[in-house]
């Protein structure tokens, strides 16, 4: 298979572009956490995760007993019915959320990000990443999903039993970058939008552009590279006064945060990964931590961000609650309040954004009634098609 030329793809292999010269990493509190120098911009490693690696992941994953985890009842149901100038957000785990948006026409789009309800992110079913806690909600709890946004074709992001049972149910528009369409057709899902970095697609009045992001892809030895990752940007070109959400996907901080910010604007809610980043001498080149993640908050200028990527899996080192923790202190040490950038609990559904608070903080929804299903989605394609 070949893609366009660019600066992140030689035709066959997606890469990350270097960064420039002049890039500095992000301002850092004296104590937490402990970086090593960078050297992203220079390094040569080959494609991919050595076999080494993905042997001792195995192992690991076998061998390590990990905590089960009974959340509470959080506040809000996934059914509540979003205000015009507001987003429904309700955190299943890890990047798994529901979004509700109202459109102009008042029909509601029901929008799912990453969406990953089985027990372990693997390819097989008994070895591997465990979950810390099951999902917040059941798929069958959830409103019809309209739209699924895939990021990228890692385990934990591109699950295809959960696929499955979605295309099942609701057989929504599933919108990726690049690559990612021959895996995600074997869950039966076939509307589906590929798409470059910077390349958009238009389902009724919202725009989805997909957006870049520092990472990479891998779902076997053997096909390192071959799929493009990134976040997406969602807006009503035609109605401003709506809010727009950023998804960011799976990333390294670098300048693509700005880049995004110049090209699209700031979002009204940007959801943010915060965790998998011990140790940093390897985790660094795929993962932010969370001193990054409010680095990339501060230049996006978002008026409101959401956690994500956190508490579910065991993906890395850090101890379970380090990373909310140490996102507090950040927003402490940088001078910004406590309530523009929040973990949400697992299950909470929130009612954020709107056009004009500045830095507000996020209300929950109290009651609200079920939207119904949004129509067949026509999928008007900008850029090259799917």
């Amino acid at each position: 298979m070949s893609f366009p030329s660019s600066d992140h793809c030689d035709g066959t292999f997606f890469f990350n572009p270097p960064l420039p010269d002049d890039w500095t990493p992000a301002p850092r509190p004296p104590a937490w956490p402990d970086d090593p120098p960078s050297e992203l911009s220079a390094e040569k490693r080959r494609r991919g995760v050595r076999p080494s690696s993905f042997l001792r992941w195995i192992v690991e994953s076998i061998t390590e007993k990990q905590p089960h985890i009974v959340d509470p009842p959080a506040a809000g149901h996934p059914t509540d019915r979003p205000e015009a100038n507001r987003v429904g957000v309700t955190f299943i785990g890890h990047c798994t959320f529901l979004l509700r948006l109202q459109q102009p026409d008042g029909r509601v789009l029901t929008i799912l990000t990453d969406p990953i309800f089985s027990e372990r992110c693997s390819p097989v079913s008994f070895f591997g990443p465990k979950r810390f806690r099951p999902p917040a909600w059941r798929l069958e709890d959830l409103p019809p999903i309209d739209i699924v946004l895939i990021s990228h074709s890692h385990y934990d992001h591109l699950d295809l039993p959960s696929l499955r049972a979605i295309a099942r149910r609701d057989n929504p528009v599933v919108v990726t970058p690049f690559g990612n369409c021959e895996v995600i057709r074997k869950s039966g899902l076939h509307r589906i939008a590929e798409r470059d970095w910077w390349e958009s697609v238009r389902i009724g009045d919202l725009e989805i552009t997909c957006t870049p992001a520092r990472h990479f892809s891998q779902r076997t030895l053997k096909d390192a590279g071959r799929r493009l990752w990134g976040g997406f940007f969602l807006r009503f070109p035609n109605a401003p006064a709506f809010p727009s959400v950023f998804f960011a996907g799976d990333t390294a901080h670098s300048p693509h945060w700005k880049q995004i910010h110049d090209r699209l604007g700031a979002p009204d809610v940007a959801l943010l990964p915060i965790g998998a980043y011990a140790p940093r001498s390897f985790l660094r080149k795929v993962h932010v931590d969370p001193v990054e993640a409010v680095a990339a908050f501060q230049q996006l200028d978002a008026k409101q961000a959401i956690a994500m990527h956190f508490g579910t899996f065991p993906l890395s080192k850090e101890p379970l609650g380090e990373p909310e923790r140490c996102l507090r202190e950040t927003l402490d040490w940088a001078g910004l309040p406590a309530d523009v950038f929040v973990p949400l609990a697992f299950g909470e559904t929130r009612s954020v954004g709107g056009v004009n608070p500045s830095h507000a903080q996020a209300d929950r929804v109290e009651g609200g009634e079920p939207a119904s299903a949004s129509p067949p989605l026509e999928v008007k394609k900008k850029g090259k098609a799917a």
